[in-house]
């Protein structure tokens, strides 16, 4: 009896000792499974993706730092791999057309120009034809990299490549015919073509620099832009392909002006083979470019929806297509808080003009575009002629005894030329820019490229011509492991994101504007005073030009900063305390320190050009008016016998501060 009551007391107290609602008590709800956190597996890094992480954080402005750390401190993975490849088929199929009309205009000499001009393609003919891509390109880097930033990276992404696609494949259909002929119909289908490779550029750096971590930033845009050597590469294989299989035809004809029907309907066919090909690899990424979600920085700068661009950039990251789910609710109620940063109007042409309008950001324009348009003189000078280029110096040479061994060492030369010092030249700009440095890359570039256009132009004929192509081929290396890819690169990273795609299509553009001039102006110089055993008798004075032209992009390149490292919002000069959702430029132009006022211009120099100009005259011409009422009333006061001290401030009256204040 008394063990039975002593057991009942103990288990009485231990229950007594046990809190209510505890696991293990009578009655009480089973204890709930520990929280799982789902994982997503991206090569070799792994991060969360768990919906709605940033829930409990109401500040939008923190949520958004947070998404954006997140983007700049990931891992590199197979889904920046698949970007840069997206991204780089646009730059392959831009290379590829771009250079294969080098090697495909003599073939139009020999179809179309047999019976007229000796085989050979007039120059009239032949400029046009190479600047109707660069004219066409100039629009659409201009006109795509404004709509970049009004209608959104994700709404234009794979247009561009379409109108690619599909120019291309028209070029390779082109006949003459008795109402139009053959030149007009190819220059105007290859301004179509130009429009779409202009898109390609600030669209592609754009949208690999907003979607890029900081670490590796720089080698992800220069692997985008290393494609464009693979492009050459592939011209010049399709070139060499072609002719092969058709040497047994080819061999026949001892010259341009010596091409039977047979030999016609073979180059014929040959040529558009060579372009028609420019556009199948474009299939291959239409549809991943067209299903790419919109960039997390657009999403927040641009659409203020900061909840659904926190939810891309994870969906993105985890290697899925298309867009994520959110909540509309929770997205609308982060908008509304978004008002307090002035709205959500997107970016104006007007916003665009007033920001690079501002001084400081006129001189990184003016360092992007200046550097870019001095490089392509020399790049395209030499590259949509380098068929002739290296016939002078004595490779690949015109003069063979049959059309096929002609073709032949043209593709063969190209090849050799893009494998030795185009090829390697990009990709030790990718192994080295987040080392080294975009500045230091560029300016060295600027200067080994001085030096050698300095030595062969001044030097030509004293130069054996091993020598030359030597030096010729040290020329595309430090083109390419230089100012060539970092001119690409900058721009994507030294502008806001309201104003990035806008700033980089200007600068691009500004690149084409050079190119225009190379085939315009310097290449026809080459040939001034040509004679039957020299085409080419300026050759030496032309890279003495080119020299020059090295030397200013030297120059302009001092003007830029580096930014290797830097995060985008830091280079767009974004401080954790103002975040840069609108443009604004506030320029105190006149203060007032112990009575004496500042002189006003100075500053005006510094932040602004003409526009904030006549804003400061109207507010000046107010203040002169308010300053002669001030001074009439102290007359009538002083006439009445009470003192006023004109020269000392009034205690009432603040520092006299005009603020100018431009908000878009």
């Amino acid at each position: 009896m008394d063990r039975r009551r002593l057991s009942e007391a103990r288990n009485l107290a231990a229950a007594l000792r046990q809190e209510p609602g505890q696991p293990g008590t009578p009655g009480s709800p089973p204890p709930p499974p520990p929280p799982k956190l789902h994982f997503a597996k991206i090569g070799s890094s792994a991060y969360h993706d768990v919906p709605d992480v940033y829930r409990h954080i109401t500040d939008p402005n923190e949520k958004r730092r947070l998404a954006l750390a997140e983007i700049d401190k990931a891992p590199l993975g197979w889904y920046h791999v698949r970007m840069v490849v997206v991204t780089g088929v646009g730059f392959f199929t831009d290379a590829y057309s771009i250079f294969a009309i080098n090697l495909t205009t003599i073939m139009f000499g020999i179809v179309f120009w047999q019976h007229s001009n000796g085989g050979r393609i007039p120059h009239d003919a032949d400029v046009g034809i190479k600047v109707a891509t660069a004219i066409g390109t100039i629009i659409g880097q201009i006109g795509f990299g404004f709509l970049t930033d009004v209608v959104g990276r994700k709404k234009m992404y794979g247009v561009e490549l379409m109108i690619i696609i599909f120019s291309t494949l028209v070029q390779a259909m082109i006949s003459p015919s008795y109402a139009v002929s053959f030149t007009g119909v190819m220059v105007f289908w290859r301004v179509i073509m130009g429009l779409g490779v202009g898109g390609d550029y600030p669209m592609s750096v754009v949208i690999t620099s907003e979607f890029a971590n900081t670490r590796w930033r720089g080698s992800m845009v220069g692997a985008v832009f290393a494609q464009q050597g693979f492009g050459q590469f592939a011209a010049a294989i399709i070139t060499l392909i072609v002719t092969v299989a058709n040497k047994s035809t080819l061999i026949q004809a001892t010259g341009l002006d010596h091409c039977n029907a047979d030999c016609l309907k073979a180059v014929d066919t040959m040529w558009r083979i060579i372009i028609g090909f420019g556009g199948v690899p474009g299939w291959f990424a239409v549809y991943y470019r067209l299903t790419i979600p919109e960039t997390p920085r657009y999403t927040f700068d641009v659409l203020r929806n900061v909840e659904k661009a926190s939810a891309d950039a994870r969906w993105y990251r985890s290697g899925r297509y298309g867009e994520a789910k959110t909540d509309e609710v929770l997205q609308a109620t982060t908008m509304r808080d978004m008002r307090q940063y002035n709205g959500t109007r997107k970016p104006t042409v007007l916003e665009a003009l007033r920001y690079f309008a501002c001084w400081r950001n006129g001189l990184i324009l003016f360092g992007t575009a200046g550097s870019w348009m001095m490089l392509d003189v020399a790049f395209y000078g030499i590259n949509l002629n380098s068929s002739q280029i290296l016939s002078t110096m004595g490779f690949a040479q015109m003069e063979t005894k049959n059309l096929y061994e002609m073709l032949y060492n043209m593709a063969v030369g190209q090849l050799v030329l893009i494998c030795a010092g185009a090829i390697p030249g990009y990709w030790a700009t990718v192994l080295t820019i987040d080392w080294l440095g975009r500045k230091t890359i560029q300016i060295g570039g600027f200067a080994i490229l001085t030096l050698l256009f300095a030595v062969i132009g001044f030097h030509f004929d004293n130069l054996s011509k091993q020598s030359l192509i030597v030096l010729y081929v040290f020329c595309q290396f430090f083109f390419n492991f230089g100012p060539n890819a970092t001119t690409f690169i900058y721009p994507g990273e030294l502008f806001p994101t309201r104003v990035r795609g806008t700033g980089a299509g200007i600068s691009a553009a500004a690149g084409k504007v050079g190119a225009v001039l190379a085939q315009v102006v310097f290449a026809p110089m080459a040939k001034r005073g040509a004679t039957p055993e020299n085409h080419d008798p300026w050759l030496n004075r032309l890279m003495q030009i080119f020299a020059l032209f090295m030397l200013c992009g030297l120059l302009t390149s001092l003007l830029l900063p580096e930014t290797k490292r830097k995060t985008l919002e830091e280079l767009a000069g974004e401080r954790d305390d103002k975040p840069v959702y609108e443009l604004k430029f506030v320029c105190n132009f006149f203060r007032q320190d112990d009575g004496e006022r500042a002189r006003g211009w100075r500053n005006l120099r510094q932040y602004s050009f003409l526009p904030a100009f006549w804003r400061l005259r109207g507010k000046m011409r107010k203040r002169r008016r308010n300053d002669e009422e001030d001074e009439s009333e102290q007359m009538s006061e002083s006439e009445e016998g009470t003192y006023v001290d004109s020269s000392r401030p009034s205690p009432n009256v603040q520092a006299n501060t005009v603020d100018m204040v431009f908000v878009v």
